[in-house]
């Protein structure tokens, strides 16, 4: 019996290792893979490790990441050590008050923190960068340390200090020499807490950071956008510095006991002087655009411009460009409202109706913008900025339906969106995770503006949603569905047309449509803020984006539609596999453009969809 109960128990723990383990050797796997696929191992190469390398974006978020993670380790476990021994001396009321208090960072949403930070920090005029990501860093990772040092404080004997200064020691002597000691194994687990807390953060991050300076996990989280396998070149690089350093952690102690005594001062030194450099250069590296004389701060959805025209700009019209991306317009409006100051914009329709009600922006002056000949007739003057006073169309396209042609009836498309609710198809379907593409296929699908505000239509669209839920099956995804389709995974999918073109530029078996019943067309473009400190910079920036050869190199890198006449016959002659060719169709009355929502009708739709995604 005693033998079947070990051979499980070995069993359990087994299954709970690859369980933990095995997402972390895939990723070592496919850093590997030859081509782009996440899911297909199709040979070995070193590509994604040679890209990454090249890569000038993600090795500044390292530095930043590392040395934030130190400084803030730190800072935060000496206040969090003095805490901890401040508070064991106090009385028992102070002492459970502080304690609650220490307890809420921790308890609290990572969200609530991020937010409630970043308004104090545009409250008191702080410039949003390197300084303020490491007070944010420190302020998170302090309790984690006082929860550490201060039950190993609590078990000491309260006289020890009292009885190293009765021997003739001084009080900095009887804390350094007597009680630091005897809980170094508490503050050793704080300062590893704090460490890891700061290294892995993105939330509060995202939030209380600016001016081009970004972390590993923002950088990653952008790259997320499309398919980037250097993500699993940099993750394996991560995780071996990480199993590299458990080694070290594990050999160095007994190394630095036998000889403690000859080199405590000469290790205290090298730390000290590792901490001031990684300051040093942190704040030289990561403030240094502060001083340049024109700064242009562009901020951009993330993996949505081709990065060497940036450089080509800086070149051209010697400045820095700052430039920070957004997962969605509605965490860009966040942080715009929440106080920070950027100078050039590239949000969608809808959302530059609103920034244009809410007065967040200044008018265009298209005499400052010869390029503007070069822009197709087509992209001007529509619904969400009449006669383009705020806004130069950056890029285009529709929402549609992906389909595999060796699966799909040709026959069947001509259901339109009805198509997904087709149960020749169940469970054979990807939706797109988003409330409002997939409120909007509902509402064409009835026949309905995606637009309306009425609420029995509304709820129409919500009863389709569900009905379709629950007979076809379907899975909800976001931009991991660009390789799930090139591999074939499912029949249909929902998509945006430039991710499309990249698709069926991968696989061959895969075509696109938009159904008659209508769909979004939507725009995304460049807009300049109120607020925006350098005018004429921010003018010839939006002119070199349209400049024929820009243009043309970002719609390859993209792979959306360019408003620029010239590159869209190009891509529409097919002369570039990858980059979209799928276009509005002005002739069909039934498409639209998404309308800022009100409020309250935004609040309904929300509630409908959680229910959707819930149920």
């Amino acid at each position: 019996m005693q033998k079947k109960t070990s051979f499980f128990q070995r069993f359990y723990v087994a299954i709970c290792l690859v369980f933990f383990y095995l997402p972390i050797l895939v990723t070592m796997i496919f850093s590997f893979n030859s081509s782009k696929s996440l899911t297909k191992f199709t040979g070995f190469s070193m590509r994604w490790y040679t890209e990454l390398l090249h890569n000038t974006e993600v090795s500044k978020a390292v530095y930043v990441s590392v040395t934030i993670a130190i400084l803030a380790t730190v800072i935060s476990t000496v206040l969090g050590t003095i805490t901890a021994i401040g508070l064991s001396k106090s009385r028992k009321v102070l002492k459970e008050t502080l304690l609650n208090i220490n307890n809420l960072p921790i308890l609290n949403p990572d969200i609530v923190t991020a937010i409630g930070l970043m308004l104090l920090f545009s409250s008191l005029g702080f410039r949003k960068g390197y300084i303020t990501m490491l007070l944010a860093h420190i302020s998170f990772c302090t309790p984690y340390v006082i929860t550490s040092v201060y039950p190993k404080v609590r078990s000491l004997d309260p006289n020890l200090a009292n009885a190293a200064m009765d021997l003739g020691a001084t009080p900095f002597q009887a804390l350094t020499k007597v009680i630091v000691p005897m809980i170094k194994d508490g503050i050793f687990a704080g300062a590893l807490l704090a460490f890891t807390m700061s290294f892995d953060d993105f939330v509060i991050s995202y939030f209380v950071s600016g001016n081009g300076v970004k972390n590993i996990s923002i950088v990653v989280y952008n790259m997320t956008k499309r398919i980037n396998p250097t993500i699993n070149a940099l993750s394996t690089i991560v995780i071996v510095v990480i199993i590299l350093v458990l080694v070290f952690a594990n050999m160095l102690p007994p190394i630095l006991e036998k000889h403690a005594s000859k080199h405590t001062k000469k290790i205290q030194r090298v730390i000290a002087l590792l901490v001031v450099a990684a300051l040093g250069f942190g704040l030289a590296k990561c403030g240094g655009a502060a001083g340049e004389s024109h700064v242009l701060k562009v901020y951009n959805a993330g993996e949505y411009i081709d990065l060497a025209l940036l450089k080509e700009f800086e070149e051209e019209y010697n400045c820095t460009v700052v430039y920070e991306t957004f997962e969605s317009n509605e965490m860009m409006y966040t942080k715009l409202s929440g106080g920070e100051s950027y100078d050039v914009l590239v949000p969608s329709d809808y959302m530059i109706e609103r920034l244009i009600k809410e007065d967040y922006l200044q008018h265009i002056d298209w005499d400052q913008i010869p390029n503007k000949a070069n822009l197709m007739k087509e992209v001007m003057n529509k619904s969400y900025d009449p006669g383009n006073r705020y806004s130069c169309p950056y890029f285009w396209g529709t929402v549609g339906i992906l389909y595999d042609k060796t699966v799909v009836d040709p026959a069947d498309l001509q259901e339109g969106w009805e198509i997904l609710c087709d149960t020749k198809y169940k469970g054979n379907i990807y939706m797109y995770d988003s409330e409002r593409d997939s409120f909007m296929i509902a509402l064409k699908a009835l026949g309905y503006s995606m637009n309306t505000t009425d609420e029995k239509q509304i709820q129409e669209a919500y009863q389709w949603l569900v009905n379709q839920r629950n007979t076809m099956d379907p899975i909800y995804a976001g931009d991991d569905v660009i390789d799930n389709m090139i591999s074939g995974n499912k029949a249909m999918a929902v998509v945006y047309s430039g991710d499309a073109s990249y698709i069926i530029s991968e696989n061959p078996n895969m075509d696109y449509f938009t159904p008659g019943q209508g769909t979004n067309n939507w725009y995304d473009a460049m807009v300049i803020t109120r607020d925006c400190s350098e005018v004429e910079l921010a003018h010839q920036f939006i002119n070199f984006m349209l400049e024929e050869k820009s243009a043309l190199s970002n719609t390859e890198e993209v792979g959306y539609t360019s408003p620029v006449k010239s590159v869209y016959e190009t891509m529409i002659s097919g002369e570039y596999e990858g980059v979209s060719s799928y276009i509005p169709d002005f002739e069909n009355p039934n498409s639209e453009i998404f309308r800022y929502q009100e409020p309250k009708i935004k609040q309904k739709y929300a509630e409908l969809w959680t229910k959707i995604k819930a149920e």
